[in-house]
């Protein structure tokens, strides 16, 4: 599923959101130089906002259709998994990854950011979670129940924050188990995005494992969320929460 998301990059990249500048600018004044490497960058959505931030940014991807759309947009991308990437020597002064840490061996990729990181470099792993109006996002459970049975983890369309807590520990525990860092820390920022009925079936199809629905399965789907929507005025407000799993590397070498 991993690879999925590469099936349509121009639509990820115009349809995912972005991340909260208070997140990014908190992130850059928390990290001791402009380097950065990008776990999993995509198609740089992440990258290009600590690049305008001032950030010197490396991104790493397992993806070769979206590192080439990333490319585009001046991210420098090397193609391979983060655990057998090879820094080849190079030292960075924060790793980041943008809504895809939870790809990525908890355990093995701590150890290979202490690897990269500078001593008192920055690790900073982030998810953008989202929550339609709770009236909403019945509604588009109900599509996904009657249309995809038996996916529970999509009964909800965008899982609440307490189901991503699940990642955010995993996450944290896999850079204590490394021993190379300061107790990680959760950071969280909230913000809102409003959506018209058309923006968000564009985004729709680039959530995780939606690509490999039977295409008749996906039009009935968007079908029915796009009803939905379109009951509920034609347009509605994301609530979203930007939360950060960070911590410092500790050590002299």
């Amino acid at each position: 599923m991993a690879e999925s998301f590469g099936s349509d990059p121009q639509r990820y990249d115009r349809a995912r959101p972005r991340y909260p500048d208070a997140m990014v600018d908190r992130i850059v004044a928390g990290t001791p130089g402009p380097d950065v490497l990008d776990v999993g960058c995509g198609t740089g959505i992440a990258a290009r906002q600590f690049q305008a931030a001032g950030a010197r940014v490396l991104g790493v991807d397992v993806d070769a259709r979206m590192a080439d759309l990333a490319r585009k947009s001046g991210i420098e991308v090397e193609v391979a998994a983060f655990e057998a990437w090879d820094p080849a020597g190079r030292a960075f002064d924060a790793v980041i990854a943008g809504q895809t840490w939870h790809w990525v061996d908890p355990v093995a990729g701590a150890a290979k950011a202490a690897q990269v990181l500078r001593p008192g470099g920055r690790l900073a792993v982030f998810w953008n979670v989202g929550q339609p109006p709770p009236e909403l996002a019945e509604a588009f459970s109900a599509v996904y129940r009657r249309v995809m049975p038996g996916l529970p983890v999509y009964d909800r369309v965008m899982p609440a924050l307490e189901m991503y807590s699940v990642m955010f520990t995993k996450a944290a525990d896999g850079i204590r188990a490394v021993g190379a860092f300061s107790d990680p820390e959760q950071w969280r920022f909230e913000w809102e995005r409003s959506y018209t009925r058309d923006e968000w079936l564009d985004q729709l199809p680039t959530f995780g494992g939606h690509s490999l629905f039977p295409p008749a399965k996906l039009e009935e789907l968007l079908a029915g969320v796009g009803a939905a929507v379109d009951a509920s005025g034609g347009a509605f407000t994301m609530s979203y929460t930007a939360a950060v799993v960070t911590a410092i590397r500790t050590g002299t070498a």
